[in-house]
């Protein structure tokens, strides 16, 4: 019987909210939850510390991030792409 080692690598889109760390960026996902007894949408967040080999993310980008192995202690997300950048303002 043979055993298949699937490895299962998750991607969520997030927004960066401080680039300030080299070659590390802190993002925030936003996900929208019906509250459970009022039924009222209230929006949750989580704050992830994101692998950025190259430096590439700008302050407010909406970026997709994909789980990987640990990089450090508290960075397990790793940059795949930006999807949208920020516009800078002159």
């Amino acid at each position: 019987m043979s055993s298949i080692n699937a490895k299962i690598v998750r991607t969520i889109s997030a927004r960066v909210i401080s680039e300030a760390k080299d070659k590390t960026a802190r993002v925030v996902v936003e996900r929208k939850v019906p509250h459970s007894t009022l039924g009222k949408t209230i929006i949750k967040s989580s704050k992830y510390l994101i692998h950025d080999e190259s430096n590439s993310c700008k302050l407010n980008d909406e970026v997709i991030i994909q789980s990987c192995t640990p990089k450090s202690k508290n960075k397990t997300w790793e940059l795949v792409m930006i999807t949208k950048g920020s516009e800078e303002e002159n």
